[in-house]
C-alpha cells in the first residue's frame, strides 16, 4: 500500500501537468488570434520651405537661403534671375527710389542681378532665414546694421569668382551674382524656415474679387499688378511698360502681399532710412485673384511676419512666388475690382 508521502508525490505531479496542460491552451489562443499589423499615411514629396511648391528631388532642403540685393532702376533693367526667386522684397530707399532683396532656396540660377548695395532695412529681411547675403557693399552704417543679421555676407570682394562683371553694360549696373555656386558658402538654417503659410490645392477662403492693385511707391517708381486667370498669376509693370527679365518672360507671381510700414531715421532725402518691420500693421494680400484685407504681426525680428485676416486666422497663399511690397504708410495703394 502506497505511503503518504507517494501519495503527495502523485498529487504534485498531476496539478503541474494540468497546469502545463491549461497554459499550452492560453498559448495556442494567443498563437491563434488575429495578427497585430500597423498602418501609416504615405508621405508626399517634400515641399519646398519659401514657396509650398512639391520637390521631388528635395534640394530645396538640403541648402539655405541666398538673398540677392538686386537694383529696380530702368537703367539696371533687365533684371536677370529674379524670375526664379522665391520670395521678394521690395523696400523704398533714399530719394523715394525703390530696390529689391531676392530670396532663392528652391532654384540655383546662373545669373541673377544687377547686384547692388545693402540698406538698413536688410538686416530685418534676413533675420529669420539666415543664409547667405549677396551685395555689392554699401555705406558705414548700412554694413553696421547688416554685421548684426546671422548671415554668411558676400559682398564683391569677398564673392571671388562668385560675382563677375558684364563690361557690356555700364557700372553699376553690371554686377552678376552666380547663386547656383552661392549655396556652396550655406549658412544656417538647413533649410531656410518658412515665411508663409500656403494652402496646397484648396481654394482661397473668404476674400473679393480683385483684378489689379497699383502700389503708389514715389519717384516714378510705382507697381502694377493685374491679375491673368489662365497663368494663375499677377503681372508686373513698372515704368509704365511691362516689366520684362532677360529672358523675356514678364515677372508674374503667384502672391502679391502689401505691407504698409513706417520708414524711420534718415535725412530729408530717405538716405540712413530703415523700415520698421516689428510690431505689426495693416495687410493686403492678393491671391488667386482675390484680395484679403487683414494686418501683419511680428514681435520678434527673429521670426517672420504673420499674415492675419479680419478674423485673426491665418492668411494662406498660393504656392509659388510671393512678392512683399513695403510702402510706406502714408503711400497710395488703389485696386480694382
Amino acid at each position: 500500500m502506497p505511503s503518504l508521502m507517494t501519495k503527495l508525490v502523485v498529487a504534485l505531479a498531476i496539478v503541474v501537468a494540468l497546469s502545463a496542460c491549461g497554459g499550452g491552451k492560453k498559448a495556442a489562443k494567443k498563437s491563434a488570434a488575429a495578427p497585430t499589423t500597423t498602418t501609416s499615411k504615405p508621405k508626399g514629396p517634400p515641399v519646398a520651405p519659401l514657396t509650398g511648391v512639391s520637390d521631388p528631388t528635395g534640394a530645396s532642403l538640403k541648402r539655405c537661403a541666398v538673398t540677392v540685393k538686386i537694383d529696380n532702376r530702368l537703367e539696371g533693367h533687365p533684371k536677370y534671375g529674379i524670375e526664379q526667386a522665391d520670395v521678394v522684397y521690395e523696400e523704398v530707399v533714399e530719394g523715394g527710389y525703390t530696390r529689391v532683396a531676392a530670396i532663392f532656396n528652391s532654384q540655383a540660377p546662373d545669373r541673377v542681378g544687377p547686384v547692388r548695395s545693402v540698406r538698413k532695412t536688410d538686416q530685418s529681411l534676413v533675420w529669420p532665414i539666415g543664409g547667405v547675403f549677396a551685395y555689392s557693399g554699401g555705406a558705414p552704417y548700412a554694413i553696421e546694421s547688416i554685421n548684426t543679421a546671422p548671415v554668411v555676407q558676400l559682398d564683391e570682394t569677398r564673392a571671388g569668382p562668385l560675382m563677375f562683371r558684364d563690361n557690356s553694360r555700364r557700372a553699376p549696373f553690371n554686377l552678376y551674382a552666380h547663386v547656383d555656386f552661392m549655396y556652396s558658402r550655406c549658412g544656417t538654417p538647413v533649410p531656410p524656415r518658412a515665411l508663409f503659410t500656403y494652402r496646397g490645392a484648396q481654394p482661397v477662403a473668404g476674400g473679393v474679387p480683385a483684378s489689379s492693385v497699383r502700389v503708389g511707391f514715389l519717384s516714378g517708381f510705382a507697381v502694377n499688378w493685374t491679375w491673368d486667370a489662365p497663368s494663375g498669376s499677377w503681372k508686373r509693370s513698372i515704368f509704365g511698360s511691362p516689366e520684362l527679365v532677360a529672358s523675356g518672360a514678364q515677372l508674374a507671381p503667384k502672391n502679391v502681399v502689401v505691407m504698409y510700414v513706417s520708414y524711420i531715421g534718415g535725412d530729408s532725402h530717405g538716405l540712413g532710412a530703415e523700415a520698421v518691420l516689428t510690431g505689426h500693421g495693416k495687410a493686403l494680400v492678393f491671391t488667386a485673384g482675390k484680395e484679403i484685407t487683414g494686418t501683419w504681426s511680428r514681435p520678434d525680428k527673429s521670426k517672420p511676419a504673420q499674415l492675419l485676416d479680419a478674423a485673426g486666422k491665418v492668411i494662406a497663399l498660393t504656392p509659388g512666388q510671393t512678392w512683399v511690397e513695403l510702402p510706406d504708410t502714408t503711400y497710395s495703394v488703389t485696386k480694382t475690382p
